[in-house]
């Protein structure tokens, strides 16, 4: 329990780094579900007359593992993890395909390697 308690420190605060101020119609959102272990940071509001809604940061925690859902950042969030003291197998990244992640230098999950297992 002290590991996902850890792990969602770290990544509330990754959230708050990268929250940026915007226009006074646009708000930057931090959204934690620490129930589910669902974590966002998203824009909302308008600009001029246009509707401002944008995700730009995903992360969940399954299986006591870090999965990066969405990065719409030119943020590095698997390093940024990593610097945080969060062991690199620990990180999945979500938002690629299940067949490039054994070819990243992160975890695959474990959904993922019983699947890789299948087909070898």
């Amino acid at each position: 329990m002290e590991k996902l308690e850890k792990y969602r420190q770290i990544i509330r605060d990754l959230l708050a780094t990268h929250a940026r101020t915007t226009e006074d119609e646009i708000e930057c959102q931090i959204i934690y579900d620490t129930e589910h272990d669902h974590y966002q940071l998203v824009d909302v509001g308008w600009q001029g007359m246009n509707r401002i809604y944008a995700c730009y940061i995903h992360i969940d925690i399954k299986d006591d593992k870090i999965w990066i859902q969405h990065n719409m950042t030119e943020i590095d969030l698997g390093q940024e993890l990593v610097a945080q003291g969060v062991p690199a197998a620990d990180i999945i990244l979500g938002l690629h395909p299940p067949y490039k992640r054994p070819y990243t230098n992160y975890g695959v999950g474990d959904s993922q390697k019983q699947l890789l297992n299948k087909i070898e």
